[in-house]
């Protein structure tokens, strides 16, 4: 396609008001199909085709290490993009299913998986509803992927819960609550509080109907901590990466300035407890 995601898309303004599940993830998926080959294009190198990346600082799981030991195990990725973190686990021996709303980023996985000679499954659904059996995967993950832009992610917890088998880990990186007060400008105006950390009203980009184009959705840590503890998960860490010395690449809101300053990724691991 043509053009931007805001020209293909229509978009005409920025609005804040409440969103439900129906029309966020109708929006969510026709931004995404829009969008997908100018983000590929933008962001493609940051996340390379077999890397997995957990987050704008570069965290990569080669070194964090967060999901244990992958080997022969069923991981979901949900919300996986291009799925280069899919391929990643393929390469180590694990079993993924790569699965994403978006059939814009569906196709371009398609096509990295040729050209890398790495084949994952990938399956077209969203987040809120997996469909999947219970107890299907060992492992789960999610890289920035799905969970920032569902207006229900407790129901994403419960979701995976289900999924997981008893003992398997969920491990999900977000946009770090704290962000939510800052423009997403990455310099010296990105370091001004501009709203209230407690304003959980979604931001959304409209047409000239007001219908949303895109749509993102805010939780405070507590939130979040508050959905993976309802949901039966067991919270074992919050990672918060610190920028690293000498990285000086700018993605989107994240920048060497903003990443010296305060975190601007929270990754959280948990598990599904054996019992209950």
């Amino acid at each position: 396609m043509d053009g931007s995601a805001e020209e293909l898309l229509g978009t005409a303004g920025v609005a804040r008001r409440e969103v439900g599940s129906a029309e966020s993830e109708r929006a969510s998926r026709a931004w995404w199909d829009a969008d997908a080959a100018d983000y590929l294009a933008e962001h493609g190198r940051d996340i390379g085709d077999t890397e997995f990346v957990w987050c704008p600082e570069g965290l990569h799981e080669a070194e964090a290490g967060l999901l244990g030991e992958v080997r022969g195990r069923r991981v979901l990725e949900v919300g996986c993009g291009s799925a280069p973190c899919s391929r990643w686990l393929a390469a180590r021996g694990a079993h993924p299913v790569a699965l994403d709303l978006s059939r814009g980023m569906l196709a371009a996985a398609a096509d990295l998986n040729r050209r890398t000679g790495i084949a994952v499954p990938l399956v077209q659904a969203g987040a809120e509803h997996l469909p999947f059996p219970d107890a299907t995967f060992d492992l789960a993950c999610s890289a920035f992927g799905a969970v920032p832009f569902v207006a229900e992610p407790v129901q994403v917890m419960r979701e995976v819960f289900r999924v997981l088998r008893p003992g398997g880990r969920w491990v999900f990186a977000v946009n770090h609550p704290m962000r939510w007060m800052f423009s997403d400008d990455p310099g010296p105006d990105g370091l001004t509080v501009t709203q209230s950390y407690f304003d959980r009203t979604p931001y959304l980009e409209v047409d000239d109907a007001g219908r949303a184009t895109y749509v993102e959705h805010h939780r405070t840590l507590g939130d979040r901590v508050r959905d993976v503890v309802a949901a039966g998960l067991v919270l074992d860490d919050v990672v918060e990466p610190e920028w690293p010395e000498g990285r000086e690449r700018i993605w989107g809101q994240w920048s060497p300035l903003r990443g010296r300053l305060f975190p601007g990724t929270a990754i959280f691991v948990t598990h599904r407890p054996t019992a209950g």
